[in-house]
């Protein structure tokens, strides 16, 4: 099988596409075949060797796939040969042509998602499902402030909120961005890079501010989130790429919280239960994965590069 290795810590530049034999599953294990794998920014962190979870080298990135069950091993159950899946983590890799899987690790993909919006599930949704309901606790009711609403997990959010009854605020970089988090649900939509824009959602929520803010550049942003939260808000820090300056004030007058978050931290069964929420919403058509860019397996430095750029659009997923 063809796969993407890693075998120095670096830039986009030492992922390398190698060929290897292919996979077998033992007990308890399943080997997908994958017909498209995401990308997601964590994994060019880990790619520079800066991350806090450093893999032994060499390694294959990426934990999000989807595509066809090729083989099971003694031992699993509710997984057959042929079953369409997508895979919450992987135990060789996603950026391959095969991926093996912990029987926990593969959910069923309804037939209404495609192989490419599959890629698109795990790390968004389960990120966007933790921050918001296991992490933040949002009620309906309750307003929203997803700040990045037109990447991969900001698409989640939006979504995950809107169908639990919460008023959504999107925010985006682009006009293309900032439609996008429109379709997608977002009740009022905002240019994060205009002066004032939180100004006019302080207009939006008549004084009172948001009681959520899902907060992917907290480097950036996070001084500003404290001081547009309503009394007891909780911002969820879920990407941040530097280090911030924040007056602590802010957060007291409020009763507010700061709440740090990655998903390797969730339990099993946190897991599970985001995973049973994200296939009931796939099926009934509230969750839809948005697919920004298609990229060849062998472009995985192209892929690596896009991912970080400003200006997001759903979510990059490679196809071998």
């Amino acid at each position: 099988m063809k796969v993407i290795r890693v075998h120095e810590f670096g830039g986009p530049e030492v992922l390398k596409l190698e060929d290897m034999a292919d996979l077998r599953a033992s007990a308890g294990q399943v080997v997908v075949r994958v017909k498209a794998a995401g990308v997601n920014p964590v994994e060019t962190y880990i790619r520079t060797g800066t991350y806090a979870i450093k893999p032994q080298l060499p390694y294959t990135p990426g934990s999000d796939a989807a595509g066809v069950v090729e083989s099971v091993g003694p031992g699993v159950k509710d997984i057959a040969v042929g079953d369409r899946v997508y895979v919450g983590g992987t135990a060789t890799g996603a950026y391959a042509e095969q991926c093996l899987c912990e029987a926990a690790q593969v959910h069923r993909l309804p037939p209404n998602v495609t192989f490419a919006q599959g890629a698109a599930v795990n790390i968004p949704y389960a990120t966007a499902y933790r921050a918001l309901f296991q992490i933040a606790q949002a009620r309906a009711g309750e307003t929203v402030l997803v700040h990045g609403a037109s990447g991969g997990v900001g698409v989640a959010g939006v979504q995950l909120a809107r169908a639990a009854g919460l008023t959504v605020i999107g925010t985006g970089g682009t006009d293309r961005g900032r439609q996008l988090a429109a379709v997608q649900g977002s009740h009022h939509v905002l240019d994060h890079r205009a002066p004032g824009y939180l100004d006019e959602l302080m207009k939006l929520t008549s004084g009172r501010g948001v009681d959520i803010v899902l907060e992917m550049l907290a480097n950036v942003n996070l001084a500003k989130d404290v001081t547009v939260l309503a009394p007891r808000g909780r911002v969820v820090v879920i990407g941040n790429r530097g280090s911030i300056e924040i007056n602590p004030r802010e957060a007291m007058r409020r009763d507010a919280q700061i709440l740090g978050m990655v998903l390797f931290n969730a339990s099993p069964q946190e897991l599970a239960g985001a995973h049973a929420a994200i296939i009931a919403g796939l099926e009934n058509g509230t969750l839809r994965p948005v697919v920004g860019k298609e990229i060849p397996l062998a472009e995985v430095s192209n892929a690596h590069r896009a991912v970080m750029e400003p200006g997001s659009y759903g979510k990059i997923v490679l196809i071998p």
